[in-house]
């Protein structure tokens, strides 16, 4: 009579150990971000942008020329990051010699081998004083971007058809990525969905023995941004820095019970919004230089059965209309400082162009 009592008794146990265990994904894989379409026109077999990643905000540009609305069409290719230094640092040379680049790890190398890398210098001024660089995307990444086809030339094609074969592969949003059912591991492009309480975050990083420390920062589906301290970069080689949640509660028993209603409010999520490096005083400015292969998130899930079998946002629409809205508001703003930057360059390039308002006011 007493064996039925262990029984239960281990699958009790069995239960609380799946319970307390934390889901896996890559929050951003830089090696997926390489260019890989639209040659440089200045410079002959260069490509500048990431076909998976491709965006359009030109749709909700006014008042400008067609050749400036084709300045709005960018990707997270390495490139296009900006790198921006603190006000105390940000003189026109320290700005200009920070930016960010692409790098391909050796064939022979022992990790990464072969691997697209996202490369960041920053020029840190000689004085010795506090400062940060902030390295981010070129946009900030959407949370409910639909699946599109992209051709070679950039142009964006929705997708008609969802469907794939596994549930939760369909389910997915573009800059979501893909789920592994072999892994059981989503490896994103920006974004990871469903996130109730972070237990932990790791960053693959190649350290050049510089004493500064490094910070990932990430957005959260209210917008409010969270800075988790990873530690310092010196020492020589690739390493895995990684952040420990020292609020999370392990046991599953121990843990405070919320019950939320679900649509349209249970869509938390995390997105990436970028790195800070941090200069202290005591310690050599100048330039600087790392690598990052990709930034891992251990989490618990929100709702633990995300595959509805009912498609709320398909019926009432409530989270792609505040989406829209959200984009709207930030394809006009990212329009904006893409002209700037294009007329900015033209500027470079060529001395005596003047923009059409200057030649009407001339």
């Amino acid at each position: 009579m007493r064996r039925p009592f262990y029984l239960i008794a281990a699958a009790l146990m069995v239960l609380s150990a799946s319970a307390a265990f934390a889901d896996e994904a890559v929050l951003i894989d830089f090696s997926l971000l390489g260019a890989d379409i639209i040659e440089n026109p200045q410079k002959a077999g260069e490509l500048t942008q990431n076909r998976a990643t491709m965006m359009d905000f030109s749709s909700t540009a006014k008042s400008y020329t067609e050749e400036q609305k084709k300045q709005m069409a960018i990707s997270l290719a390495f490139a296009n990051w900006d790198v921006v230094l603190a006000s105390s640092s940000r003189s026109n040379q320290n700005q200009m010699l920070s930016y960010t680049r692409e790098a391909k790890v050796s064939e022979d190398a022992k990790q990464f081998p072969g691997a697209m890398v996202f490369g960041a210098r920053v020029r840190f001024p000689l004085e010795p004083f506090n400062s940060w660089a902030r390295i981010q995307p070129p946009f900030d990444i959407p949370a409910f971007e639909p699946k599109a086809d992209i051709d070679d030339s950039g142009v964006i094609t929705p997708k008609t058809d969802q469907q794939s074969d596994n549930p939760v592969n369909a389910s997915l949003t573009r800059f979501e990525g893909s789920y592994n059912p072999d892994t059981r591991i989503t490896t994103g492009l920006g974004i990871v969905k469903n996130v109730g309480v972070i237990k932990s975050l790791a960053v693959n990083v190649k350290g050049l023995n510089f004493p500064h420390g490094l910070s990932v920062i990430l957005k959260d589906h209210n917008g409010t941004e969270r800075v988790m301290f990873m530690g310092y970069l010196n020492f020589d080689g690739w390493r895995e820095l990684r952040w420990d949640n020292p609020q999370y509660v392990s046991d599953v028993r121990n843990r405070e019970l919320r019950i939320d209603p679900l649509y349209p409010k249970a869509s938390p999520f995390v997105k990436f919004a970028g790195f800070i490096i941090h200069r202290d005083a005591a310690h050599e400015g100048g330039d600087f230089v790392a690598y990052f292969k990709d930034v891992k998130v251990l989490y618990d899930r929100a709702v633990l059965e995300p595959v509805r079998d009912i498609d709320d946002e398909a019926i009432w629409g409530i989270v792609g209309r505040k989406e829209d809205e959200r984009k709207r508001l930030e394809g006009e703003n990212f329009g904006a400082n893409q002209v700037l930057r294009y007329i900015e360059r033209l500027k470079q390039t060529d001395p005596n162009w003047t923009s059409d308002k200057e030649k009407a006011e001339e």
